[in-house]
């Protein structure tokens, strides 16, 4: 895994150049936005059981009949499966957010989970929506001073959306 500043430098170290004002520009917004996306995480890490919980139950809430029998929810295992996987992405996310990249989330959570999630049967769509009710209540919870802010937390949320919405599960 690579943070920002990390991707910059190898970008031009790969091409031969210094860094020019575009450089210092991705890395000065690095920066500029450490202390909102430290805040994050320390809200993720203090309040992460929280989180998961409050995810979980308004994700079954809307849909009941994943606890129903065949539903992917149905069982204790099948259960505590699903609340695995969003603390996963919730740690993942959190994961991405400091380092200023969604590239682990490449790396790490999206490349093979459509071979995953086909061979296990499972649906897309709950695991979509749950990622969308983390991002909620982070954002829920967390003060923003601009909508810069708010965009910049919801970033590797929504990267994992769209990549898991664009695959054919």
């Amino acid at each position: 895994m690579q943070d920002a500043v990390t991707n910059i430098l190898n970008r031009y170290d790969l091409i031969g150049k210094y860094l020019d004002k575009t450089a210092i520009n991705e890395i000065n917004d690095y920066f500029s936005t450490a202390l909102t996306r430290i805040q994050a995480i320390k809200l993720i890490n203090s309040q992460s059981s929280k989180i998961i919980k409050e995810t979980a139950t308004k994700l079954y809430e809307e849909q009941p009949e994943l606890l129903r029998p065949g539903g992917n929810s149905y069982t204790t295992r099948r259960y505590a499966a699903c609340l695995r996987d969003i603390e996963y992405y919730l740690r993942y996310a959190s994961y991405a957010l400091i380092a200023g990249s969604t590239d682990i989330l490449d790396e790490r959570v999206l490349d093979g989970l459509k071979d995953t999630y086909n061979s296990l049967n499972v649906p897309i769509s709950p695991t979509v929506r749950s990622i969308e009710l983390l991002s909620q209540i982070i954002q829920n919870e967390l003060i923003f001073s601009s909508d810069r802010d708010k965009i910049l937390i919801n970033k590797p949320f929504n990267h994992m959306i769209k990549a898991l919405s664009e695959q054919d599960m």
